[in-house]
């Protein structure tokens, strides 16, 4: 059975730098009939739960440390056996939020293996120094966390984050990927690579 994709929208609030906003995450599953990666476990653990259903969890993999994306991993872990993948660049952003570590480190590089697709990691800094994206080549499909959205790059005015490097990360690692790859986003509505790409120039021009 090959993988396919599925989608959980939870709600929560995004805390940093002493501010506090209301926000919609998208989760993302990958996988088939008998087991699943979790991209982002955001917010509340049980709508993730009912979506995993009985399958197995190989990993919950979080593309970045705010908290919006990490919050429900723990609760997620504790109830699936899945380890938790947190880019070692954001540990200063989780241990805002929890007293323990994350299980393994996320880096440039990493596979992982699910339902026949492997999903790569792209470390691409600037929305955080650890935001990386998960790239699936036989699904045609990206996973950006909050590095690439609908209409340009995601937010750089808050701590730990960089406009000049986000726009690095995308020009150089995601927009070299092929226009047809579809970019499922950590907030709102997917997008693609080909939709996005001819928009470079203004993001620039726009800054952050």
């Amino acid at each position: 059975m090959t993988a396919r994709i599925e989608h959980v929208v939870t709600s929560g609030e995004f805390c940093l730098d002493g501010g506090r906003w209301d926000v919609d995450n998208n989760v993302w599953l990958v996988g088939d009939d008998s087991e699943v990666i979790v991209i982002d476990a955001a917010h509340d653990s049980a709508p993730i739960i009912d979506a995993v259903g009985a399958r197995i969890v190989r990993a919950i993999v979080l593309t970045h440390g705010h908290n919006d994306h990490i919050n429900a991993a723990p609760g997620l872990a504790e109830q699936t056996g899945a380890r938790i993948w947190l880019p070692p660049e954001d540990r200063m952003l989780w241990d805002e939020v929890f007293d323990h570590a994350p299980d393994e480190e996320l880096v440039d590089g990493a596979t992982f293996e699910v339902a026949g697709t492997t999903l790569q990691a792209i470390h691409t800094p600037g929305h955080s120094p650890g935001s990386t994206c998960l790239y699936a080549e036989d699904l045609a499909t990206l996973f950006s966390g909050d590095t690439l959205f609908q209409g340009g790059p995601g937010a750089t005015g808050r701590s730990y984050s960089s406009f000049d490097t986000i726009i690095d990360s995308i020009q150089a690692k995601l927009l070299t990927l092929p226009a047809a790859t579809a970019v499922n986003t950590g907030h709102g509505n997917s997008t693609s690579i080909g939709a996005e790409a001819p928009h470079l120039d203004e993001w620039i021009a726009r800054g952050q």
